[in-house]
């Protein structure tokens, strides 16, 4: 019988993540093509399903009690991972809050989304300026 845990980890968070950043791509196109070009809806989607589905699997995983590893790394790093990063970033705030860090939950959040937008913009200015 195949086991998971006779894969090496990485190849766990490679099949995983390519399979999800497939599921992506094909939520994309599909929102693109059937709601229009007005708004990311596919972006705006994968990211709160992906928050929602890693909350289901950090829940999932708490009480299975075994730690399961390799599906944390083929579900969680890989396949949500790949679908979004924003459902590790989401699990990363919740488990400051949890822990009673909120003002350094909020401030990575902020710092998160703000720094990602503002070194975007940068980017793009440097390599129109070249």
């Amino acid at each position: 019988m195949l086991s998971l845990t006779n894969f090496p980890p990485v190849l766990l968070v490679m099949i995983g993540g390519g399979f999800g950043a497939a599921m992506r791509y094909l939520v994309g196109r599909w929102t693109f093509e059937t709601l229009g070009p007005g708004l990311p809806f596919g972006t705006w989607g994968v990211n709160i399903l992906g928050g929602l589905l890693m909350g289901m699997l950090v829940g999932w995983l708490a009480l299975r009690g075994d730690g399961g590893e390799p599906l944390r790394l083929l579900l969680g790093v890989g396949v949500l991972g790949g679908f979004t990063t924003f459902s590790a970033f989401s699990l990363e705030v919740v488990q400051m809050i949890l822990r009673g860090d909120v003002g350094l939950a909020g401030a990575y959040a902020v710092s998160s989304v703000a720094g990602s937008v503002v070194a975007l913009y940068c980017g793009t200015l440097l390599v129109r300026s070249a």
